[in-house]
This record gives structure tokens, sequence and C-alpha cells, in this order.
């Protein structure tokens, strides 16, 4: 036993010192101390250690999801007590305006959980640490990557990859299949049986509307809707030769049939959570949404104010179709997404650790459990855990979920045209990032203050714009 009979004092007053100074207050230890006629054990202040922080900003900004992040970790923190582990919650809405303000202010974050239309302009920007991205690749295992995921995030301008893929999601029209079969109706899945839906559906039962159009202005939601119409269009932002062609005959008509959507739509301005509502409560009989919608087709989706949407249809999940293709006048597309986590510039290499830590095991299943039809895995070890993280699956057909386990083998994006350069694919994000196609859906469809025409030529000045200042 060691003996502290002389140094209890000192140590008293260092404890007294030390609650006096400004910096925080580190851990305390007990330690066994003999004074005259009996032995103690008193509380001293361990000495402090200078930890490295990590800030981690991440997109998954509900509340159960921050409180999955934070515990795992306060689980890599156990393992690395000289790092402090900081959840950051963010809208995916402010991300380009927040990464600009961090940025002037020199605060960039560690690691940042974005979409992958985010990940072009941030490298053309230059505040991706590619070679962190490739490295912790390489350390979880790059052969356990999924082709299409890893082709995603590769920088055309250096060959290396931007970001690490995390997870991702597809999307479709969700339809009503008892209601379709009873009006006659074939499956959405073209612009020709959409436009008969639309005509059809609006007096079929309790519907009151077809559908809910995303609309609203600040709202993404429209963006991605939209952008699968174009595509099934063969609408394009540049052509082969790099010209903008925000203003072809084929981005005029998709403009025009999108917007025509509204006349049996839900009255705007609308987004995600509208659409979803109209659906669940027997409104609308077509939902243009991604598969994080799938548990809540069960248990009804959670409302702004609190608690969940009370489905009264009876078994709508297995009353609900899943169309996932588009076939338009000059072409065929899906669309999806994919989750990426980006390593900013002038992060620490603990950062690199952290990002294999949440993509190593049960921490990866815990994430992709948070919302499993939302988060399909990136990793091929992954897959068959993920098949078995919810008793959902069972309330959909097996050509529904096959068609979601392989969705990042047919999903397509503007961003992800192969002859895009890293300028080009730095304009799609801005196109994105700034609103301007909710901006213009918004105009033509609700405010009447411009047509699909003066929208177009709108485009095509705002694009050459932009990418005259990433020519720069």
């Amino acid at each position: 036993m060691k003996h502290f009979r002389y140094v209890l004092p000192a140590l008293l007053i260092a404890s007294f010192v030390l609650a006096g100074c400004a910096q925080p207050t580190p851990e305390t230890i007990i330690e066994t101390v003999e004074v005259p006629g009996e032995v103690v054990e008193v509380e001293v202040p361990a000495e402090p250690i200078d930890k490295t922080i990590v800030e981690f900003w991440t997109t998954d900004n509900e509340e159960d999801r921050v409180d999955l992040y934070e515990a795992i970790a306060a689980a890599y923190m156990a393992d690395h007590p000289d790092v402090d582990l900081r959840i950051v919650p963010i809208d995916e809405g402010s991300i380009t305006q927040r990464i600009a303000t961090a940025r002037a202010a020199n605060r960039l974050p560690d690691i940042v959980r974005m979409g992958i239309e985010r990940v072009a302009a941030f490298a053309a920007d230059g505040i991706l640490d590619e070679d962190a991205a490739v490295a912790t690749i390489a350390s979880i295992g790059e052969d356990d990557f999924r082709a299409g995921p890893l082709a995603m995030v590769v920088d055309p301008a250096t060959g290396k990859y931007s970001a690490v893929p995390f997870d991702g999601w597809i999307q479709a029209i969700w339809y009503r299949t008892d209601v379709f079969e009873a009006a006659g109706l074939d499956a959405p899945t073209s612009w020709d049986t959409i436009n008969a839906a639309c005509e059809t559906l609006p007096g079929a039962g309790n519907l009151l509307y077809a559908l809910t159009l995303g609309t609203d202005a600040g709202q993404n939601y429209g963006h991605q809707v939209f952008e699968q119409v174009a595509m099934s269009n063969d609408a394009w932002p540049f052509d082969a030769d790099g010209n903008v062609t925000m203003n072809t005959p084929e981005m005029i008509a998709a403009l025009k049939f999108y917007t025509d959507l509204q006349s049996c739509a839900v009255p705007g301005p609308q987004y995600w959570r509208g659409a979803r509502e109209a659906y669940e409560l027997d409104q609308s009989g077509m939902l243009f949404y991604s598969t994080y919608i799938m548990d809540d087709l069960v248990d009804g989706s959670g409302l702004a104010d609190g608690g969940s949407v009370d489905i009264t249809i009876t078994d709508l999940a297995g009353n609900t179709g899943f169309a996932s293709e588009m076939a338009g006048p000059n072409g065929s597309a899906s669309y999806g997404q994919l989750v990426t986590l980006g390593i900013m510039q002038g992060a620490d290499p603990a950062a690199q650790d952290v990002v294999k830590f949440f993509m190593t095991g049960d921490n990866y299943l815990d994430i992709l459990a948070l919302a499993p039809f939302g988060k399909v895995p990136t990793l091929k070890s992954a897959v068959e855990g993920w098949g078995e993280l919810s008793d959902y699956f069972a309330n959909y057909s097996d050509e529904t979920l096959a068609q979601i386990a392989g969705g990042f083998d047919t999903m397509q994006r503007w961003l992800f045209r192969p002859d895009y350069d890293a300028t080009e694919r730095a304009v799609v994000g801005d196109i994105e990032g700034r609103l301007l196609i909710p901006t213009v859906i918004s105009n033509i469809a609700l405010e009447g203050i411009m047509t699909p025409e003066t929208a177009a030529q709108f485009l095509q000045e705002q694009v050459e714009l932009l990418l005259a200042e990433r020519s720069e």
C-alpha cells in the first residue's frame, strides 16, 4: 500500500486550484490515503488528457437516430479515450449553406454524412480529403464494397474516391393496386399510364386526389421526382460536348408533363411529408417516395406535431405496388440515392478510424436497422444481415424486395452520367443545392408566373452562370 500522509494537503490544494481554472474539469480517480489513526479514500483529479476533437455532422437527424449515433460514438470513445467524438445533427437541405459558413470560418467538420449530389461539388471545391477516403475504403476492404456505389464516388478529375459509400435508397411510385385494379388502370410505369391515373383516380372511392406533387420551392423533394421524369425523356443538364441543355424540347416537355400533374394533385405547396400523409390517409392513390416508406405503410408515418398517422386502409402495404421504372417518350429511367461519409480537408486522421468503426460489424447493422428500407447497405458482407433487420419485409412481395436489394445496379441520376467531367458534376450538384428545379416548378404549377418554356430558359441561363463560375 502506498502512503500519502504528507501529500494529502498538497493534493487537496491542487484540486481547489484546478477547480478554479478555465480548463475543463478532468476526470477523477480514487486514491487510498493513510492519515493518523485511519485509512481513507479520497477523490483526486486525474491528469487531464488533451483530446482530439472529431466532429461528425449527420443528416440522420431524428432523435432516435441521433441517440444511436451518440451511443456508437460513446463506444468508440471508450476504446479511444484520447478522442472526443461529437455528433452534430443537421438538416439535409442546409448542408451547402452550413458547409459554406463553416469553410468561411475555417471550422469545417471532420466527417459529413451527405447525399452523393453534394460530393462532386465539394470535391471540385477542394474541401474533401480524397486521400483519406481512399485510405478508409482500403481499411474497410475495397472488395467488400458493391461496385455501383464505388463507381459513383470516383472523382473523374483525379481518379480517386471522393467519399465513402455508406447506404442508400431507391425511389418509386407506390400505388394502390386495389384501387388501380378496380378502376381498370395499368401500373403507373409510364407517362401515359401516370396520366391515365391522374384523370381517373380523383373521386375513385375515398380518393380526393391522384397524387401529391413536389411543389414546395424550399424543398428538394420536387427535384428528386422531376429528375426521374426528365431522364425518362432523355433530358439532361449537359450534352456530350459539355453544352448546357436545360432549354431543349425534351426538357420543356418534361416540365410540362410534371407540372400538368398538379391538376389532379393535392393543392400546394407540398413536399414529402404531405405526400406520404395523403397516401396513408386514403386521400391519394399514388406516392412518389423512396423505400424509406415501407414501415410507415404498415404503422403510419410520424406527424410533425407528434404521434403517427392512423391508417384506416386494411393491409395498406399489401395493397401497395412498387413502380421504380418510368418510361417516357424518349427513354426509361429509375432514380435513387447514395449516401456517403465525406472526410473533409483538415480532418484529424482519427476521422478515418471513426468512419471504419461506424461501418464495422454490429455498428453498421445497427445504423442500417434505424430504417432498413431506406438504408440499403453498400457492403456486400452486410446484405445478409440487413435482410434480417426487420419483420416489415414480410409485408411485401419477393419481387419488390428483389428490386430494392439490387437497386444500386440500375439506379440513375443526372450526376452519374459517365461522360460528365468533374466540373459538370459539380454544377449538377449546384442545381440541386440551389433548388433551381423546385423554384421553377412552383412558379409554373402554383404561382403561374412561368410557363414550361420560360422556366426552361431561366434554367438555361442559371446553369450557364453556374458553369461559368465553376470554370473560372
